[in-house]
C-alpha cells in the first residue's frame, strides 16, 4: 500500500490551512493517507488531522511546542525511517523551506520544492514547478527510490471538506537528546499596517487598469458598501497608490477570501498566485482575452470607469 505522510503546521495556536489543502492532495497520490503532528497540548488540531487522513501520528512533547527545524527533523527522519512512507508532502512555507532541504539530505532521497501540482506517473510522483517569476511550468522527474520528498507551494490545492475518520496514534517522542543546535526565543508577528489581507473575507482588489490615484476614493467606496478591504496588484503598490502590505502576489501575499473582485487587473501569474486560492472570483476588464478572466467565476467585459460607478450606485440603491 503506497502510504503519504503529511507534515501538519501549526503556529501560534493555529492549524494553518496549507495542512488541510496538503492533506486534501495526498489522497490522490496514495492510498494510504498518514498526518503527522509535532505539537504540545495540540489534541484539536490531532482531531482536525483525523477528519482528513486515515491516521495521525502524533507526538506530544514540550519540544514541540513552538516550531524547531532542527527538533522537527530529527522527528521527522525517525518516523519515517521507521514507516517508510512513499511519499512525504511538507508546505513549501518558511517553516517548511527551513527544514525539507535538511531533511532531505540526511534521508538521502529526492526531493523538491515549491511545487505547484503533483500527479502519479505509475509509482513515482511527476511534479510541476514554475521558473522566472512564473512565466515558465517545468516538469520534475524524479529517479526511481524508494521514497519521494516534495515541498508544495501554499494554495496549489484546495483543501476538502474532509469526512474521514482517522485513527489518532500518540507516539512516543523519538528525539532522545537534547536539541542545542538551535532553540526558539520568541515569535515576532510581521509587521501589518490598518488591514491584514490575509484575513479579509472579502476583498475588491485594483490594478493598473485604474489609472491614477484619484481613482482610489472610488473603489475605497466600492469596498466600504461590500463590508470588503482594499488589495491591490503590484503595479498599483509599485506606483504608490496603495501601501505594501495590501499587495496580492508572488512578492505580496497570498489571500483566500470568499469573494475576490479584480478591478482592472490583467491576471499575470505573479498576481494570480496570490489570490488562486479565493473562493468566488468575479473580473471586471475591458480587456475580453485578459489571463484574469481565465481564473474568474465570473467575468464583465467592459470599461470600469462605467462599470464600478453603477455598480456602487445599486449597491447604495440596495441598502435603502
Amino acid at each position: 500500500m503506497a502510504e503519504v505522510f503529511v507534515l501538519a503546521e501549526h503556529r501560534q495556536g493555529e492549524l494553518r490551512e496549507v495542512s488541510l489543502e496538503l492533506l486534501t492532495l495526498a489522497s490522490d497520490l496514495g492510498d494510504k493517507v498518514t498526518a503527522v503532528l509535532l505539537g504540545s497540548g495540540t489534541d484539536e488540531f490531532a482531531n482536525r488531522c483525523a477528519n482528513f487522513a486515515d491516521r495521525v501520528l502524533y507526538v506530544d512533547d514540550v519540544m514541540f511546542s513552538n516550531f524547531n527545524a532542527s527538533a522537527y527533523q530529527a522527528a521527522l527522519s525517525e518516523l519515517i525511517k521507521k514507516e517508510k512512507p512513499k511519499t512525504v508532502l511538507i508546505g513549501n512555507t518558511v517553516q517548511g523551506v527551513d527544514l525539507i532541504g535538511s531533511l532531505g539530505v540526511e534521508l538521502d532521497v529526492p526531493f523538491t520544492t515549491d511545487a505547484i501540482a503533483i500527479q502519479m506517473e505509475g509509482d513515482k510522483p511527476a511534479v510541476t514547478r514554475q521558473y522566472y517569476g512564473g512565466k515558465i511550468n517545468g516538469a520534475v522527474e524524479f529517479k526511481d527510490s524508494e521514497m519521494y520528498l516534495i515541498g508544495v507551494r501554499e494554495a496549489a490545492a484546495p483543501a476538502g471538506e474532509g469526512g474521514k475518520s482517522g485513527e489518532i496514534v500518540k507516539v512516543e517522542n523519538p528525539v532522545t537528546v537534547e536539541i542545542t543546535a538551535r532553540r526558539f526565543l520568541e515569535y515576532v508577528e510581521a509587521q501589518v499596517g490598518e488591514v491584514d489581507i490575509t484575513q479579509s473575507a472579502t476583498l475588491v482588489s485594483v490594478g493598473r487598469g485604474i489609472r491614477e490615484d484619484k481613482n482610489i476614493p472610488m473603489m475605497e467606496e466600492l469596498a466600504g458598501l461590500l463590508g470588503a478591504d482594499l488589495s491591490a496588484s503590484r503595479a498599483v503598490v509599485d506606483a504608490g497608490w496603495l501601501p505594501q502590505d495590501r499587495q496580492v502576489g508572488i512578492s505580496g501575499k497570498t489571500v483566500k477570501p470568499k469573494l475576490y473582485l479584480a478591478v482592472g487587473i490583467s491576471g499575470a501569474f505573479q498576481h494570480v498566485t496570490g489570490m488562486k486560492g479565493s473562493e468566488l472570483v468575479v473580473a471586471i476588464n475591458k480587456d475580453p482575452d485578459a489571463p484574469i478572466f481565465q481564473y474568474a467565476d465570473y467575468g464583465i467585459v467592459d470599461d470600469l470607469f462605467k462599470v464600478v460607478p453603477a455598480l456602487i450606485e445599486k449597491l447604495k440603491e440596495t441598502k435603502g
